[in-house]
């Protein structure tokens, strides 16, 4: 009865002594910690992640980097145990979708992908929303594409030393065919022909597929095209392929030289995809997501699937792909102001 009367006389005493009790009795338990060490403790704290992400696309579904994109997002679902959702934001050559990525909390819980296009927008477009080298925290290179040097069956030229000579023996006088203005594909035109030193002039197309249309139909003579969209007609003979634009082989074409090997040395034009988070995501949760990409990336169903879509895959770490990025930027700097290429408003 004392004791009762006690508790109820003066409760908050009572809370306090029965509380100093049972931390006295953990503390006295095999292996026990203190409240502050509970609260420390890692395994106390929210994993990453504890929710759904959101993978940004810069382009309509169907192409490269959506498919790309859905794969790595599937396997992210299934190893962080969490949906991972790809989100396409087509327009402005991908630009609306990255800045998207770029404004998002920087949490880990929205990523985006991005492609060699966005280290050229720089020198192309002048009210960039974003800068790439600054405002991302780098995931991964997830995988290199080369393009391949093509041209018409009409064209004289049966290597890179015979298309130089073609081109010097004629000049300003060949053509070569591209999909826009300021893209990869006129860039590694414009890079060839000064480093070669010959001239020569871009077709643009809207797109690749109507250019690759003209360079068969003999409107143009060449083409630095994507590899996917040369290497049927290289099959039917109606593509002469005279060098891959890689620094090294490609592991499809390894009896193709590269550009460099073939008459241009130092040449080298790699499309490439990554993804990258927010500027200021917390560094343990790129590493969870880089970790977990670079082991998909080196399982031989994935590599064998890649290289069947002319992809080689990387999955570098996040500081390998920051240098990469600042490399890219100031190679085609150099390129876009020998080309003189004139710039224009995003929007």
């Amino acid at each position: 009865m004392k004791r009762e009367t006690a508790m109820h006389s003066n409760p908050d005493g009572y809370l306090k002594i029965h509380r100093g009790a049972v931390r006295l009795l953990l503390m006295a338990l095999p292996g026990a910690v203190t409240a502050p060490a509970l609260a420390q403790s890692p395994s106390m704290a929210a994993a990453y992640p504890a929710k759904a992400i959101r993978f940004v696309v810069g382009f309509a579904p169907g192409g490269p980097n959506d498919t790309l994109a859905r794969l790595i997002g599937a396997r992210l679902t299934e190893t962080l145990a969490v949906p991972v959702t790809v989100d396409n934001r087509p327009g402005a050559d991908s630009i609306i979708g990255t800045e998207i990525v770029a404004r998002a909390p920087a949490d880990g819980y929205t990523i985006g992908m991005i492609s060699s296009g966005a280290t050229i927008h720089p020198n192309v477009y002048t009210n960039m929303p974003y800068h790439i080298g600054r405002d991302f925290s780098p995931v991964t290179v997830l995988a290199a594409s080369t393009f391949v040097v093509v041209v018409n069956g009409r064209v004289p030229a049966h290597s890179i030393k015979e298309l130089i000579a073609l081109a010097k023996a004629r000049p300003g006088q060949l053509n070569f065919a591209g999909s826009g203005v300021g893209d990869t594909i006129h860039l590694a035109g414009e890079l060839f022909k000064s480093m070669a030193g010959i001239d020569m002039h871009l077709i643009a197309y809207k797109g690749g597929a109507p250019a690759m249309t003209e360079v068969l139909g003999g409107q143009v003579e060449m083409m630095f095209s994507p590899m996917g969209l040369a290497v049927p007609h290289i099959k039917t003979g109606r593509l002469r392929l005279l060098a891959v634009t890689s620094s090294t082989r490609w592991p499809a074409l390894p009896e193709i030289p590269t550009v460099a090997e073939a008459g241009v040395p130092g040449y080298e034009v790699t499309g490439w995809y990554g993804v990258l988070a927010p500027g200021g995501t917390p560094r343990a949760n790129i590493e969870r997501l880089n970790a977990e990409i670079a082991r998909f990336l080196k399982q031989p169903d994935t590599r064998a699937k890649l290289l069947s879509m002319g992809m080689d895959p990387i999955g570098n770490s996040p500081d390998q792909m920051s240098a990469h990025i600042s490399a890219e930027l100031v190679k085609w700097a150099r390129v876009a102001k020998v080309a003189k290429l004139s710039t224009r408003s995003v929007f």
